[in-house]
This record gives structure tokens, sequence and C-alpha cells, in this order.
């Protein structure tokens, strides 16, 4: 078994680690010359950072590690280890870039106007978050907390997520008004719409079919490396009219692009078809997976 393993092991890309870090850099943008100097909240981890600079006055680019760093310790004994090599790798590159950027004398003249600061922080903090996920990687936060959720009690990424925001946001009422709050509910519908929309519908489940002459060694390497069942579906090419093994499996978003590695490192000559479905019912999407994978004992 350890050999398999080590033959399904996903690898770390230059290039994801690239792209992650600009989506950070996009993401921080926003947070600091929108959110900050607008007096705007924000969800997860970001949000209580701000709240922190508000009460105590504590960078965000220095809270932002300290507040990740009980979760990273959780998310390294329970996710994979491609996730805690992203996860704080996107977490330390956005605090980088946070320094940065309120250091960096830009002046956005938008005349205190909160719509505009709403709609601003919304389309740089989606599109670069948007990014991030898209390619694998998170900002540390939350994130875990919701890919913990999903992958051991089978509640969706989403879910998680809308529900830490609230009490988040809830709490920012403590140093914001209710005009401020109400601005930054606008960001938080365009922040929410620009990830999905970079993402291709972040959080939504994704159906995917896999046509390869490897179809035995790419469905063991999804079962082990992504603890996702897969199923055959008997068929038969309409050229060649040689019978075809069709792999099919259903993933959350956060998975798509680790599977799309996996896949390519066994066979670049797979066909792969991606799947929009509007819900998932049953193990690991809408009840809890087998005991094995669970995260309490």
């Amino acid at each position: 078994m350890a050999k398999n393993q080590s033959r399904f092991q996903l690898g770390i890309s230059v290039v994801d680690l690239l792209v992650i870090a600009l989506g950070a850099a996009i993401y921080s943008f926003g947070i600091v010359f929108f959110n900050i100097y607008n007096h705007l909240a924000d969800g997860g981890v970001t949000g209580i950072t701000l709240i922190l600079r508000a009460v105590f006055h504590i960078d965000p680019a220095y809270s932002t590690i300290l507040v990740n760093i009980p979760l990273f310790a959780i998310g390294y004994r329970f996710l994979g280890k491609k996730d805690m090599i992203y996860t704080p790798y996107g977490t330390i590159v956005l605090s980088i870039f946070l320094w940065i950027w309120q250091r960096v004398p830009i002046v956005i003249n938008i005349q205190h106007d909160l719509l505009l600061a709403a709609i601003g922080a919304g389309l740089f903090g989606g599109f670069g978050c948007g990014i991030v996920y898209r390619f694998g990687g998170t900002t540390g936060g939350v994130d875990i907390v919701a890919r913990l959720f999903e992958r051991f009690k089978g509640v969706q990424m989403g879910q998680t997520l809308l529900t830490m925001d609230v009490i988040v946001l809830l709490s920012s009422l403590i140093y914001l008004d209710v005009r401020q709050m109400a601005y930054t509910l606008i960001y938080v519908w365009i922040f929410s719409l620009l990830v999905n929309f970079t993402q291709q519908g972040a959080y939504t489940a994704r159906g995917i079919l896999i046509i390869s002459d490897q179809s035995q060694t790419i469905s063991e390497a999804i079962q082990e490396q992504l603890s996702r069942g897969v199923t055959f579906i008997n068929a038969e090419g309409g050229y060649s009219h040689e019978s075809k093994q069709i792999v099919y499996c259903v993933v959350s978003p956060s998975e798509l692009h680790s599977l799309k590695q996996l896949v390519e490192k066994i066979d670049k000559a797979a066909f792969i078809s991606i799947l929009d479905v509007n819900e998932a019912i049953g193990e690991g999407f809408s009840y809890k997976r087998p005991k094995k994978f669970k995260l309490l004992k």
C-alpha cells in the first residue's frame, strides 16, 4: 500500500504557487485599499483580523498568521500533505502582501463613497480569492475548517463558510455602524459572485467523467488520494468500437484541481469531462462518510 501511495502522490506545481501568490496579492490589495481605508468589514479570518485591528490596533499582516497557527496544526493532522503546503503558503503570501500594500503610497480617491468601496472590494477580493481557489490553494482560516467539515462530516463547504461569515460579520458591529455593515453586505455579495464566476461555480459539486486506458489505476488513485468513491460505466468507442470503462465520480470544487493533476500524472491522454452538479445527495455530500473518515473517533 505504501508503494501505491507514493505512486499516486500529488506533486507541488511551481505554476500553482505563482498563480496563488498573484491571487493573494489581488485579494490583499482590495482588503487594504477598499476594506480598511473605508471601514468595511469582512467574513472569515480576514474579518477577525479587521476586528483585531479596529479594537486592539494589531496589523492584519501579523494577526493573519497568528490566528491561523492553531488552524494549521489541526489541518496538518487531518488534511493531506498537499493541502497543508498550499494553505500555509497562501496565508503567508497574503500576510506579506498585506504588509506591503499598507506601506505603498497609493491613494484611491473615491470621495468616501461606500458603494464604490464595496464594489471595488468585491471585485478585487472575489477575483483574487477565485484565482487562489481555482489553483488548489486557500488563504487559510475558515477554509481549513470548511474542508474538515466537508471531508469528515459531509457538510458542504458553502454552508460552513456562510455560517462562519455570518458570525464574524455580526461581531464586526462592535466597531461598525449599521450603514457601514449594509455596504459590507453588498461587498460580500459581489465577492461571492465573483469567486463563483472565477472558479466556475465554487462550492457546488462537480461530476467528472474520465475516459482512459488507465481507468483502474485512476480509480484507485482517486479513492486513495481524495477519498472519493468512483463508478465504472461500460461504454464502446464510436469509431473503434472498442470496449471502454468510463470512470465517474463527484467531487467538491476544492478537490477539482487536485483530481485533474492526478489524472494527468497517470495518463496525459485521458479525456476528462466536467459537469455541473446542482445538488449532490449521498455519502460525503449530504451525509457523513464512513466511520474511518470521521474526525472524532
